[in-house]
């Protein structure tokens, strides 16, 4: 028996019931949320209970909300009269499941989840923030109400149960080639240039796994390669009222080969980004977390060609520097260094659970 998701109004007339918390993006199409509300009518009145689903983007703490301050902005709501009855989906496999758990009085409901919706991703906090992480949550709810929508009225916290889910994309299962970049560079008082070539054996890599970067190096210079330093830059897109994009450095590493003048290297060097190194850097972008489990970098968005103007949230891209440092000899050297630098994308995701 899979494991059920429940959550029962403060006053007892509403549970929610879920058959599970994490819904997949497949890029074409998101799986559907199906799930049932049991009611217990004693204390309706002449109120009717709802269900909604919303995706928002939570700026900060709730505490802030006694101010009066709203600090969630819905990027998408949907809501569904429950009862009294007045629509009823097409059963799945799952309501069955979910209306043999909750009995009688029970009702089934289901959410269409648009592909234009951003991943469910939480900005880490700083160490002395409070409250909840900023970032994109998707919610269902259940509440009791007069009216379907009435922004005037007042919805009893105990009238409403609530439970977080997230939206997620795993890797797909084909891989496709990885990225090459080269550069030739020339220098002052040199003759001829360093070229540098980088290359990946495959465009994407799951969190956690070591990333081999192959590297060319012919030194036709004069100069000397003193060491070769690799970085991966997180890039957070926040696209809501307007576009608010930053970089943040989740791996900086030297390493100390060195390639002396008019001589040629042909390397393997191994990084592996990881959240464990990163825990202080507050805004960095990490995959969507229930309660209080561990999480990881965040995933890269993928999104269909085409709907990159629509998506609202946040966008998450990786991208690796491979930098040289070259330098000459003599007095000089030291002033007269420079770099050589190429750019790969990165991709990192989670790979698709065994069923």
């Amino acid at each position: 028996m899979a494991k059920i998701f429940k959550k029962t109004s403060g006053n007892g007339g509403l549970t929610l019931y879920l058959g599970k918390r994490d819904y997949v993006d497949h890029v074409s199409s998101v799986e559907k949320l199906d799930g049932v509300v049991k009611v217990d009518t004693t204390d309706f009145g002449d109120r009717k209970a709802f269900v909604q689903m919303a995706c928002a983007f939570r700026y900060g703490s709730d505490d802030l909300d006694v101010m009066g301050l709203c600090f969630r902005k819905d990027i998408w709501i949907q809501q569904i009269q429950i009862y009294p009855e007045s629509s009823k989906p097409a059963l799945s496999a799952m309501h069955d499941t979910l209306l043999k758990k909750a009995g009688d009085n029970s009702y089934p409901f289901s959410f269409e989840i648009p592909t234009n919706l951003p991943c469910s991703v939480s900005l880490q906090p700083g160490p002395d923030d409070k409250g909840k992480a900023c970032g994109v949550d998707f919610e269902v709810k259940t509440y009791l109400a007069k009216e379907k929508n009435n922004p005037d009225e007042k919805i009893d916290k105990k009238d409403t149960a609530r439970l977080v889910v997230r939206k997620i994309q795993y890797a797909p299962s084909q891989v496709g080639a990885g990225p090459k970049a080269d550069v030739c560079k020339s220098f002052m008082m040199s003759d001829k240039p360093v070229h540098l070539e980088a290359s990946m054996e495959k465009d994407l890599y799951f969190h956690g796994e070591d990333i081999p970067i192959k590297i060319k190096i012919n030194n036709e210079s004069n100069k000397t390669v003193k060491k070769i330093k690799i970085t991966v830059d997180q890039t957070t897109d926040i696209v809501l009222y307007s576009a608010d994009k930053y970089t943040k450095t989740v791996l900086n590493q030297e390493f100390g080969e060195t390639v002396d003048a008019s001589s040629t290297a042909d390397l393997c060097l191994t990084i592996k980004p990881a959240l464990s190194e990163n825990k202080e850097k507050r805004g960095l972008a990490l995959d969507g977390r229930l309660k209080d489990e561990d999480t990881n970098l965040a995933s890269t968005t993928m999104i269909r060609p085409g709907v990159e103007k629509e998506v609202l949230g946040i966008l998450v891209s990786y991208k690796i520097k491979i930098n040289l440092m070259v330098a000459g000899g003599g007095l000089l050297g030291g002033l007269t260094a420079s770099d050589v630098t190429v750019e790969l994308p990165l991709n990192l995701m989670h790979p698709k659970p065994a069923e």
